[in-house]
């Protein structure tokens, strides 16, 4: 089974393509507000490196936010339209979620504006706090290992390998049974007043 990956949610481009368990090509790259004009060269790109025609996809899975607004839909329109046209299965898992990876005392954050943030906890598989938007002065970073923009809270930032947060979240993918309805996991603001 040949998978086409896509995340485009935050200020990287990433594109994979996994055959069974294991990536055969990928690419992913920093370029925040650019991922729609890169996308498709991307895709061409791993295409060609991997020798497999956009045809023989099997799935897609794509991250589904929270994040950049232009950005989940970039990602989001191109797997609805191809999951449509070859009429293939559609996946998706939270942004914060698989840039967690399944790392051991995880806090994932990525800038939200207005001096807020989006935010998920995780170890390992447990879910520690659930992807909210929280204003910067409540985030307690105590001990936690950060990945995305820890420089908010006065954290350094430990490095992800997207590519590879995709193959190892495999099996947290959630399939999208009526493509139509999908919609990106967009966090309300006052989501974050009742956590």
């Amino acid at each position: 089974m040949i998978t086409l990956c896509i995340d485009t949610a935050y200020k990287y481009l990433t594109c994979v393509l996994i055959k069974d368990d294991e990536i055969i090509a990928k690419y992913s790259k920093e370029c925040f507000k650019r991922q729609s004009e890169e996308v498709f060269v991307a895709l061409d790109e791993i295409f060609n490196a991997a020798s497999i025609n956009k045809k023989d996809i099997d799935a897609i899975c794509i991250s589904e936010g929270p994040g950049s607004y232009t950005g989940v839909r970039i990602a989001m329109s191109i797997a609805k339209t191809i999951s449509e046209l070859f009429k293939i299965d559609l996946y998706t898992i939270s942004t914060l979620r698989l840039y967690a990876s399944n790392k051991e005392n995880t806090m994932v954050l990525m800038d939200a504006r207005a001096s807020r943030a989006y935010v998920g906890i995780y170890n390992k598989d447990e879910i520690l706090l659930e992807d909210c938007a929280l204003p910067l002065v409540d985030i307690d970073p105590k001990d936690y290992n950060v990945i995305g923009d820890g420089e908010l809270i006065g954290k350094d930032n430990v490095e992800i390998d997207i590519p590879d947060a995709f193959l190892k979240t495999k099996y947290l993918w959630k399939k999208v049974d009526k493509i139509a309805y999908l919609v990106p996991k967009y966090l309300k603001e006052s989501d974050s007043y009742y956590r």
